[in-house]
């Protein structure tokens, strides 16, 4: 298909957007295609105008328009604006859900949503009753939910929807997505004012607040306007606004977890003029349009999310902003006037910024999609049309931890406990912990603990790890207004715990927390994270933990929770090793019997060098009890010692020389012969195969000593089938006839190189051509031996030899070895193995 390009190139006035100028090419566009992409500059009015130009289309027949949104800021901002453009407020024509928010009525024709509202939707409703046209905007940043809506929204146009219309957008989008996608693109470049960018002339040094702070303070000097400047999270962000007290402006904050009130300051206009500064997270990057502003700062940095599979957390990873996100940025600076961009980094370092940031979907905590498709009647992904399909291991991993919280069976399919978990907006860990509260009559319990988990830590650093803490610190907020710890954090966690509290259909709770309670609920949403106290020992101090999943964990330093017996983990962060505990409750020894479960334990323990075998108690990598195994099954034998060899190597077996030959030889042969099919017995092939062609010799071996003591040479020789040992013993014999009679042994390799026939010089007289085997396809390799038996010359043409090199080699030697023939002809001389006298 090729795309529909419409190219706007001029600047506007507000009252005439730039994407005013391509609507009547978009509109032809969805007229004649279901799925079809826009891009538009930031500041052209993609978001806030071009959904009131599209409800009177014919094909939307009166049905809704829904618009996704990425983050909620934008969400509620953008249906502020296009419900002004109808001179109302949302809640009419326009209306927004986000989570725990709605504001909509029986009116609403353009909805916006944003999180995981449109899945839901989908979930509950595939054919989307009621709905034309579904935007997903700003799909530059690839979000997790942004991916999957489209995918699901191509399954049901495919199979229930022929007449649903999807329009993708953004300002910067892959080039190839309309290909990928075979849909037409409409394309704006025109912006509603100009942008002036600003580089400095060499890259700075120092830490990103102070360098924000101080481009503030000169844009506020140089420029007119209101300045947006862009940090990679809050803490920077309070570092700045430090950094600016006494500027002759209003200084405010802006990122996701800010109370509505205080986002609405930074969105709005300063209510007596006075110029405003907004210090934002990439939130503000997107369909935001702030009033006032001309001026943006941009940090060059931003922090992500990253899942580390092998650990199973997610830290946040502050890195170089992507050039598709300076683009966003920048465009803020155009929105109402022209303005400026200040980049705090050099014009020959923006071409090696990345172009665009990767897909979350490649990176991402996939447990909440992995169980979307399951609950959607896909547990295989691979049965959806994705523009980057998820990983296999990430789903894999994301399937192990939903069938630990119970929400998927063995085949992949959703639970009723995994369908439940999906009518609670948050990551599936923290559902099962609310479901599980609410059914042990811990409702309150499982509200406060999930609201902590999700929110900021209230407590100043150095409180300690103790989850119960916190809860004890909320309550007491609750109940007298002070609970020692942040105001405006412990305000956002009662806001979300009585949500949740509504959710459940239970009240508040005052009283002390149990703080077994609160270890059995992290628990719940963290299994893997039950961790039990390592002994102390000289490499090993108090509080030292060992978690389920295998990896170690540390309290800081004289932390309350060090002499616990069990934790339940609920933050830490990804070390490999060792991870800092974060956040933690105790945990009931008694909550970790009745989990576990005896298992059969056969392991090598490399100190000793012999099998410990013993039945364990445990709980995942926890063990909490042991008892001798007498009867060692054979299989788990096998297993535990060609673990250890294959650690450990195979020096730990004996390989005699009749061994190290026989494996050389038949290496020779499938490298000289590769069609002939000889069998691979390369020290990898070996390791591979251990449980193959050792196993059967393990029977009663338990130590080093035991392996030690292997014959290898049959199992070996077990290895060829018939008619290979004939031709083995044919094509690579063990020992060749020289002329004086004797039987000498050849000395193969491993891999390609000839054998090696060391023999002494004199039992070779009058032998014309060098001794071959393979069916005589390769000479040997000749070590010619003093009568002493030292090398004095080494060849594979000893026709050579006797014409030239010889006749060097007597004049040496026979002064040393007189009782030895040394003929001027060794052509005719009679080959011998003894001295003149006995040769005779």
């Amino acid at each position: 298909m090729v795309p529909i390009r419409t190219t706007i190139g001029r600047v506007s006035t507000a009252a005439t957007l730039p994407i005013h100028e391509v609507i009547p090419a978009l509109r032809r566009a969805l007229t004649l295609h279901r799925l079809v992409v826009l891009q538009a500059p930031p500041g052209a009015g993609k978001s806030t105008s071009l959904p009131l130009s599209l409800l009177g289309e014919p094909w939307l027949a009166g049905q809704q328009i829904i618009m996704l949104q990425p983050r909620r800021v934008a969400a509620r901002a953008v249906a502020a604006r296009l419900a002004e453009g109808l001179g109302e407020e949302p809640g009419g024509v326009v209306g927004y859900r986000v989570r725990f928010e709605s504001r909509t009525s029986g009116r609403t024709r353009i909805e916006v949503v944003t999180e995981g509202i449109l899945t839901r939707r989908l979930q509950r409703d595939p054919e989307l009753s009621g709905v034309g046209l579904v935007i997903l905007d700003e799909f530059h940043e690839r979000s997790l939910n942004a991916d999957l809506a489209l995918a699901l929204l191509r399954e049901v146009q495919g199979a229930l929807r022929d007449d649903l219309r999807v329009l993708v957008m953004s300002a910067t989008l892959d080039p190839e997505l309309p290909a990928r996608l075979d849909a037409p693109m409409v394309e704006s470049q025109g912006r509603a004012y100009p942008v002036e960018v600003r580089y400095l002339s060499a890259d700075p040094v120092g830490r990103v607040e102070d360098l924000v702070a101080r481009a503030v303070r000169d844009a506020l000097d140089r420029d007119q306007g209101d300045v947006l400047a862009f940090l990679p999270g809050v803490r920077e962000i309070r570092a700045a606004q430090g950094k600016l007290a006494g500027v002759d402006a209003q200084v405010l904050p802006l990122y996701g977890d800010l109370p509505l009130r205080e986002q609405r300051r930074a969105l709005l206009p300063d209510p007596v003029g006075q110029r405003k500064v907004v210090l934002s997270t990439s939130i503000a990057e997107t369909s935001l349009t702030i009033e006032g502003v001309r001026v943006v700062v941009d940090g060059g940095l931003s922090r992500t999310q990253h899942f580390d599979p092998a650990t199973g957390l997610t830290r946040m990873v502050t890195g170089r902003v992507t050039r598709d996100a300076a683009t966003q940025r920048a465009g803020r600076a155009g929105r109402t006037a022209p303005g400026v961009a200040y980049r705090l980094w050099s014009e020959r370092t923006q071409p090696l910024l990345g172009a665009a940031r990767p897909a979350e979907i490649l990176e991402a905590d996939l447990a909440p999609l992995t169980l979307e498709l399951a609950q959607w009647g896909a547990p295989d992904p691979g049965a959806l049309a994705w523009l980057d399909a998820p990983p296999p291991p990430r789903i894999e991993t994301a399937r192990a931890l939903l069938r630990g919280l119970d929400a998927l069976d063995e085949q992949g399919r959703a639970t009723t406990e995994g369908a439940r978990l999906l009518d609670f907006p948050t990551h599936p860990r923290i559902a099962h912990l609310l479901t599980g509260g609410a059914a042990q009559g811990q409702g309150a319990l499982a509200a406060d603990v999930a609201a902590l988990l999700e929110e900021r830590d209230p407590l100043p650093s150095g409180s300690g790890t103790d989850l119960t803490d916190r809860v004890a610190a909320l309550r007491r907020w609750r109940d007298v207004g002070a609970g020692g710890g942040d105001p405006a954090v412990l305000e956002r966690v009662e806001r979300l715990s009585r949500q949740w509290r509504q959710l459940l259909g239970v009240g508040a709770a005052d009283d002390a927390p149990d703080p077994f309670a609160v270890g059995a609920l992290v628990a719940r949403a963290y299994p893997e994270r039950e961790a039990l106290a390592r002994p102390i020992t000289a490499g090993l101090s108090r509080g030292r933990f060992l978690l389920a999943g295998g990896q170690g964990a540390a309290l800081p330093e004289g932390d309350a929770l060090a002499g616990a017996s069990a934790l339940a983990v609920a933050h830490l962060d990804a070390a490999q090793a060792e991870g800092r505990v974060f956040l933690a409750a105790p945990l009931d020894l008694q909550l970790l019997r009745a989990q576990a479960t005896w298992e059969d334990s056969v392991r090598w323990d490399t100190r000793s060098g012999t099998l410990v075998a013993q039945q364990e108690l445990r709980v995942g990598a926890l063990v909490l009890e042991t008892r001798p195994l007498r009867q060692i099954p054979a299989a788990q034998r096998i297993n535990a010692l060609s673990g250890a060899i294959r650690a450990e190597g195979l020096h730990l077996l004996t390989f005699s020389p009749e061994a190290a030959q026989w494996r050389a030889r038949v290496e020779s042969l499938r490298h000289w012969r590769p069609d002939d099919n000889w069998p691979d017995v390369s020290d990898r092939a070996l390791l591979d195969t251990l449980d193959d062609w050792l196993g059967p010799l393990l029977g009663g071996a338990r130590s080093r000593e035991d392996l030690a003591r292997l014959s290898l040479l049959p199992a070996f020789q077990a290895l060829l089938e018939w008619p290979k040992p004939q031709q083995l013993d044919d094509l690579a014999p063990t020992h060749l006839s020289v002329p004086s009679g004797s039987r000498v042994r050849l000395e193969y390799r491993l891999g390609a190189e000839p054998p090696i026939l060391a023999v002494k010089l004199q039992e070779l007289f009058g032998l014309e051509q060098t001794p071959t085997v393979n069916a005589g396809r390769t000479p040997v390799l000749l070590h010619l031996l003093s009568p002493g038996g030292r090398p004095v010359q080494v060849t594979q043409d000893l026709r050579s030899f006797w014409n030239s090199s010889y006749f060097e080699v007597r004049k040496d030697l026979r002064g040393r070895y007189p009782k030895h023939p040394w003929p001027d002809d060794p052509w005719t001389h009679l080959p011998t193995r003894f001295t003149k006298k006995r040769g005779g």
